[in-house]
C-alpha cells in the first residue's frame, strides 16, 4: 500500500482535489451564502494561478534537494526507522489516528503562528486579502507560505515516524476540508450546529476572514474544531452577521487582491499596509464599538 501511495500520491490527490472542488463549486452556484464583490472569473484565475505557482515552486525544490513532500518524508522515515511511531508496536490503525491528530494540531499551530509572527503574517495576508471567500480562497496561499508549510509538515512527520498512509490521508482530508470550509455555501443551521462540534464548517471559518481583528484572530482550524475550543480561540458567529460582515483586510478593500501580480508581490511591497494597519477593523460602527471596548485587545 505504501509503495502504491509513493508512486501515485500526486495523481490520487489531484483526482480527489478536482472532485471536491467541482462539488463545492456547484453547491456555491446553487446555494450561495453571500453575494460576491468581484467578478468570479478574475478572482478564480488569480487564486488558482497563485496555487499553481506554489505547486511549481515545490517541484523546483524537489529537483534541487530531497523529495519535498510530506508523504515522501514519511516513506523515508519508515525505510530508515526514524521517528517515534516506527519504534512502537502499535497497530497500524492507531498510528494513523495519532498521525491525523498530531498533524492537524501542527497545522493549527502553524496557522496561529501565521497571525502572531509579523514575518509569517506578511505572507499569510495574501490569503486574507481576498475580499470574497469561496472554494478558490482555499488555495490562495502565497507560494513561499506553501513551501514553508510543507517544510513544517516534514519537520513533524519525520520525528513522529508517521506512517505514509496516515500522512497521505491527512493531506487528502486537509485539502478537502479547506475547500469545504472556505466554500460560499449556505449550510442550514440545523446541520451547521452539530457538524461544527467535530469539524470546521463554512460558517465557522468565515468568521476567521472578517476584517475585525478579534474575529480573524480566532477559528484557526481547517479540519477539527477541537483545537479552537481547547485553546480558547473559538468564535461562534461574526458580530455583523454572515451576510453583512466585511471580508478581507481593511487597506485592500479594492480590486487589487484580484490581480495575480499584486497578490504575489504583496508580502514584499514596502508600506503596503503594516501588520497592525492591515489587521484593523474598518472605520464605522464596528470601529466605534472597538474603541468603546478599549482598543484592539
Amino acid at each position: 500500500m505504501d509503495g502504491l501511495i509513493g508512486q501515485s500520491d500526486g495523481l490520487i490527490r489531484l483526482a480527489i482535489f478536482g472532485g471536491v472542488f467541482l462539488v463545492m463549486a456547484l453547491i456555491e452556484l446553487g446555494w450561495p451564502k453571500r453575494p460576491l464583490h468581484a467578478a468570479k472569473r478574475r478572482r478564480w484565475l488569480t487564486n488558482i494561478g497563485i496555487s499553481v505557482t506554489g505547486s511549481i515552486l515545490l517541484r523546483l525544490m524537489a529537483m534541487l534537494a530531497v523529495p519535498i513532500a510530506a508523504v515522501a518524508a514519511a516513506i523515508y522515515a519508515e525505510q530508515h526507522q526514524i521517528g517515534i511511531l516506527n519504534h512502537v508496536a502499535w497497530p497500524e490503525w492507531l498510528k494513523i489516528v495519532v498521525t491525523l491528530l498530531v498533524l492537524d494540531l501542527a497545522i493549527w499551530g502553524q496557522h496561529w503562528a501565521s497571525h502572531k509572527i509579523p514575518l509569517f503574517w506578511r505572507l499569510h495576508k495574501v490569503h486574507h486579502a481576498d475580499r470574497d471567500i469561496d472554494v478558490t480562497t482555499a488555495v490562495r496561499f502565497h507560494p513561499v507560505e506553501i513551501a514553508l508549510s510543507m517544510l513544517w509538515k516534514i519537520a513533524v512527520v519525520v520525528p513522529l515516524g508517521a506512517p505514509p498512509l496516515g500522512v497521505f490521508l491527512f493531506e487528502v482530508i486537509l485539502n478537502a476540508c479547506a475547500m469545504f470550509n472556505h466554500a460560499n455555501i449556505a449550510l442550514p443551521a440545523w446541520l451547521d450546529g452539530p457538524l461544527r462540534l467535530l469539524m470546521v464548517t463554512p460558517d465557522m471559518h468565515r468568521v476567521h476572514h472578517s476584517v475585525l481583528r478579534r474575529e480573524h484572530d480566532s477559528n484557526y482550524g481547517f479540519n477539527l474544531s477541537l483545537w479552537d475550543r481547547l485553546f480558547r480561540t473559538y468564535t461562534a458567529q461574526p458580530e455583523g452577521g454572515h451576510e453583512a460582515m466585511t471580508i478581507g483586510l481593511t487597506p485592500y478593500q479594492s480590486d487589487a487582491p484580484t490581480k495575480f501580480g499584486w497578490s504575489l508581490l504583496l508580502p514584499f511591497i514596502r508600506n503596503a499596509g503594516s501588520a497592525k494597519s492591515s489587521r484593523s477593523p474598518l472605520v464605522g460602527e464596528h470601529d466605534r464599538r472597538r474603541r468603546s471596548e478599549g482598543g484592539d485587545g
